[in-house]
């Protein structure tokens, strides 16, 4: 049974799929920016076309959010000119080596999918076929008004998320491994990233790039090596562009209360400016004091009708600088070596992480397990 569930067709996950936002590759990041906030997504896709794709047609090449924008802004090319930064193309801020996002045929089976996000994949974009639309009526309706059309296609947008939440619904097939603890299917993931919490976030950027990349955290630990919180990715695509300034000037422990804070404390704003001064990082300490200027009010004079304040990128008024997520918050979210697979598959998908932290009794942390590692597990019923 299980094995015919991993060959099932991946378009199966495509209903209900949100309509992509596009951005063309060659388009500037405060382009990319702009319709990032308009956007119902935490990502819009970055598409080349012409000799970008095969033949002239057009291809998804990549992600943009604003994680991406504040890792870019903390490039020490940028740190000086931070303006100039939002004139680059949206295409710099994309990872090297193997691309996250990949293209699927409909028709591929769960297995392939499995395989491409083990691969390093965070992202698939799968086409929808009309005849696929036609056949199930109702619910492919839906389908077809949340899916994006390029290419004479219509396009669904599969997450790590997606796939994980699509086993557990179904995670029966499966039994008894998903009863079966995280220790003993070996799924911690040992090779972690921490960072002291009272030591400077700019020193742990590496690892912030890491993250960014394989889809997990970097750990705030204490001098024990017991976990207080952590930085994420997905938290930082929940702030605005200002956090890539809280990042050059504030320890770990302070860059968690900047962001859990639904908007950072005075105090907390005044020593950041402090301490850019201190390493004449000024233009990030004039990027915090026009975002803050442009956010006041959405009839600032400074912005223009289409959004952007006087340095030109875009303000609150383009979509809401300062919207709420759930994800933005450094709590780590926990489990124990004991946990079961089904357990963790829970937490993750409760809390919306893609990282669950895997802890002693008296809170050493010990590894992680991802959405990778929950996949690798359901992967090889196909190599059992």
């Amino acid at each position: 049974m299980a094995v015919r569930f991993l060959n099932g067709e991946v378009s199966e996950l495509c209903l209900g799929k949100p309509e992509l936002t596009r951005v063309a590759a060659n388009a500037t990041i405060s382009d990319a920016l702009a319709a990032l906030k308009t956007s119902r997504d935490s990502h819009v896709s970055i598409w080349a076309c012409g000799g970008g794709g095969p033949n002239g047609c057009c291809i998804c090449v990549g992600k943009f959010c604003a994680a991406d924008l504040i890792l870019f802004l903390c490039r020490e090319e940028n740190l000086t000119h931070p303006f100039k930064a939002f004139d680059a193309p949206v295409s710099d801020v994309l990872p090297k080596g193997l691309p996250v996002v990949r293209h699927l045929d409909p028709s591929s089976s769960l297995l392939e999918a499995i395989d491409y996000i083990l691969d390093g994949a965070q992202n698939l974009l799968i086409p929808i076929q009309n005849h696929h639309i036609q056949r199930k009526n109702f619910l492919h309706r839906q389908a077809s008004s949340a899916c994006t059309r390029y290419n004479g296609q219509e396009y669904c947008w599969l997450t790590q998320e997606d796939v994980v939440r699509f086993f557990l619904n179904s995670v029966g097939a499966f039994s008894p491994i998903p009863t079966f603890t995280i220790e003993s299917l070996d799924i911690i993931n040992r090779d972690i990233m921490t960072v002291p919490y009272d030591k400077p976030v700019s020193s742990a950027l590496s690892y912030l790039h890491r993250a960014l990349i394989e889809q997990t955290s970097v750990a705030v630990v204490d001098e024990h090596n017991k976990l207080i919180g952590e930085i994420s990715p997905s938290t930082l695509a929940c702030c605005d562009e200002t956090a890539a300034a809280a990042i050059m000037a504030l320890t770990a422990m302070d860059l968690m209360t900047y962001i859990d804070s639904s908007g950072p404390p005075e105090d907390l704003v005044q020593l950041v400016k402090m301490k850019l001064e201190e390493k004449k990082l000024g233009g990030l300490a004039e990027l915090m004091d026009d975002f803050c200027e442009s956010s006041m009010s959405s009839s600032c004079s400074s912005d223009d009708e289409y959004g952007f304040s006087k340095s030109g990128w875009p303000s609150s008024r383009s979509g809401g600088s300062s919207r709420s997520y759930p994800g933005r918050r450094s709590e780590a979210i926990v489990c124990s070596q004991g946990s079961s697979l089904v357990a963790v598959m829970i937490q993750a998908l409760a809390h919306r992480v893609s990282c669950v932290w895997v802890m002693e009794e008296d809170r050493t942390v010990v590894g992680n397990v991802t959405f990778a590692g929950m996949l690798r597990v359901f992967r090889s019923f196909a190599a059992s």
